[in-house]
């Protein structure tokens, strides 16, 4: 049997960025990362397209919990003590300097995520944390003041145990054993999968902003929007799939939704298009695209309003206008399906938030049992708020157990 002061269970943001910070907090300490695969770190390495996502530029706490359709109650507390201010310089004390683009996100100047997972080994390294890899933990049992992970081949004991395995099913299962509560997971980012003529040549196609609605639903959303081949993705999509994932969930992922790709009620837009009889009176429709929308949508959206190629403004009659006010305002789609959003696999579940206590991220049933990352039922929309989560919880979880076997 080895023996560490901690054990952290899970290669991943939450744990590496958990042990380091230990570490730092108190120097002396014996902490090993169990890590159940040969490699690590990998969703930070597929993150924001390679680049890794590191955070987001807001740096208002109530402003920052928004994002977070599960556990924005829970961290805005946690995010008063480390939030995205803190991160930046975190890393920035570590040589790293972060950028913020036009969306908000957070990226390193490098614009590679292997800078980050370079500076995470480096970190590791430096302060002797044992990175075991090939080590899946089969068990996690209470003993005496301590903890005991059996792993495949090994035993190891340790007086605290950070979770932070993010969405794995065997350790909540292992944790169910010791008590908690498992919200059931299901997926949280993910794109819509529409069969429908009148996206079907729009593939790459991007509209600025649009206002999205679930039909029968208070789901809503709005952002850009991205026509995709199977359907429809960028943030409007992706925070609505975040913020609707048990109800969509439910519904096996069929349902409707109603988007405004002009940000115009119905009145305005029809008397701005009955305006154009005039204006354009000679211009065909096609061919006279209005409201900034990409050239290939706004002929589509024509098309479909039964407005043939050759119809000036002035054929238009009043039913064929209602058609397209209705196509602008308040296009229905279909949604019958649900893809993964690029190589990134984020859930909704996971630990029943009551019971933990987000002032240490500490299990309220067990003494010295710590939580940090995915692991937790928190999740958030698309732009570095998962990792901010990972690193708050990460951090205040360390800060407690070195000050906690410091004071011991």
């Amino acid at each position: 049997m080895k023996y560490y002061d901690v054990i952290i269970i899970g290669g991943g943001a939450a744990g590496f960025f958990g042990a380091i910070n230990m570490a730092e907090f108190n120097s002396e300490l014996k902490i090993a990362i169990l890590e159940r695969g040969k490699e690590v770190l990998n969703k930070v390495k597929v993150s924001g397209g390679g680049r890794c996502n590191v955070t987001h530029a807001e740096f208002i706490p109530q402003d920052l919990v928004k994002n977070y359709p599960r556990g924005e109650k829970e961290l805005l507390g946690p995010f008063h003590k480390f939030m995205t201010g803190d991160t930046i310089t975190w890393f920035e004390n570590r040589g790293i300097e972060l950028k913020i683009e036009e969306d908000g996100r957070m990226f390193p100047v490098s614009n590679s995520s292997q800078t980050i997972i370079d500076c995470f080994l480096d970190e590791v390294e430096r302060h002797q944390i044992d990175l075991l890899r090939t080590q899946p933990v089969q068990s996690i049992v209470k003993e005496n003041s301590g903890w005991i992970a059996h792993t495949r081949s090994e035993t190891f004991a340790s007086d605290k145990i950070l979770i932070a395995t993010g969405s794995n099913p065997k350790i909540w299962s292992m944790l169910r054993e010791l008590g908690h509560t498992i919200i059931q997971p299901v997926p949280s980012l993910f794109t819509f999968d529409i069969h429908d003529e009148r996206i079907k040549e729009l593939p790459g196609v991007v509209v600025k902003h649009v206002d999205i609605q679930v039909v029968g639903s208070q789901l809503q959303s709005e952002g850009p929007l991205l026509f995709t081949h199977v359907g429809m993705s960028a943030p409007a999509i992706l925070k609505l799939s975040a913020f609707g994932a048990l109800e969509f969930a439910e519904c096996n992922y069929k349902f409707k939704i109603k988007i405004n790709f002009i940000g115009l009620n119905n009145d305005q837009c029809l008397d701005h298009l009955k305006s154009l009889r005039v204006a354009q009176i000679k211009k065909a429709v096609v061919n006279s695209i209005q409201f900034e929308l990409p050239k290939r949508l706004w002929k589509a959206l024509v098309m479909t309003s039964g407005i043939s190629s050759d119809l000036r403004w002035a054929d238009l009659n009043n039913k064929q206008f209602d058609r397209l006010t209705e196509q602008l305002t308040q296009s229905v789609f279909n949604v019958n399906g649900k893809s993964t959003f690029k190589e990134e696999f984020v859930t909704a579940g996971g630990i029943d938030l009551k019971e933990v206590n987000f002032k240490t991220f500490e299990s309220k049933l067990h003494e010295g049992l710590f939580f940090a990352g995915e692991v937790l039922n928190i999740d958030a929309v698309t732009g570095g708020f998962n990792f901010q989560n990972a690193w708050t919880g990460a951090y205040l979880a360390a800060k407690h157990i070195s000050s906690s076997l410091t004071n011991g």
